[in-house]
């Protein structure tokens, strides 16, 4: 069999000649598609916006993807899902593009503003855990709801940072990073580039 293919390629000289430009093709062509693909997906995450009402709509596993979206498009390119059972109070991880570390808990309301308030216990699982076990350099706990006046008492005495339905309508609707919008975030760790 193998001396037969030998002679068929000896009398055609051309078909390897054939079969090469066509793999060279498919293999230019998939990474073409993969280039634009990547374009798009560029493009997409700069162009990133929700409006609270599809927050709201939301699971509150697809809300903490939506948050580590919205951390990638405003530079944080490392931004990861992290939340599930045993994620010692961190739904979010990501580094922005000043070297900050910054670990997010999530609480998604499906009623928004008129759900439960957000209260101390769960920041106290975010203090114990973000800074020592997490090392974030700014921890925050996000809602599209509110948040109790223990709550915002207790983050404000331990240095957590609270996203509320407000900011977060600010934030989810492209108008700044985070970071800009929070107050006394830490400095940057190193200097921006440009």
């Amino acid at each position: 069999m193998v001396a037969a293919v030998v002679d068929f390629l000896r009398a055609h000289p051309w078909v390897p000649v054939v079969l090469m430009l066509l793999v060279g093709g498919a293999a230019a062509a998939w990474v073409v598609r993969r280039q634009r693909a990547a374009q798009w997906e560029r493009v997409r995450m700069k162009g990133l916006r929700y409006a609270l009402t599809q927050l709201d709509a939301l699971h509150h596993r697809q809300f903490e993807l939506a948050v580590r979206d919205l951390m990638q498009r405003d530079g944080c390119a490392d931004a990861v899902q992290v939340g599930g059972a045993g994620d010692n109070g961190a739904d979010v991880k990501a580094t922005d593009p000043h070297g900050r570390r910054w670990v997010i808990q999530c609480k998604h309301r499906r009623a928004g503003l008129s759900g439960a308030a957000v209260g101390s216990p769960d920041l106290q699982v975010l203090n114990g855990t973000g800074r020592p076990v997490h090392r974030g350099d700014v921890v925050v706990l996000v809602t599209n709801g509110r948040f109790s006046k223990p709550a915002v008492d207790f983050a404000r005495s331990q240095r957590l940072h609270l996203v509320d339905r407000t900011m977060l309508g600010d934030w989810a609707s492209g108008s700044r990073p985070l970071w800009e919008l929070l107050r006394a975030v830490p400095p940057p760790r190193r200097p921006t580039s440009g």
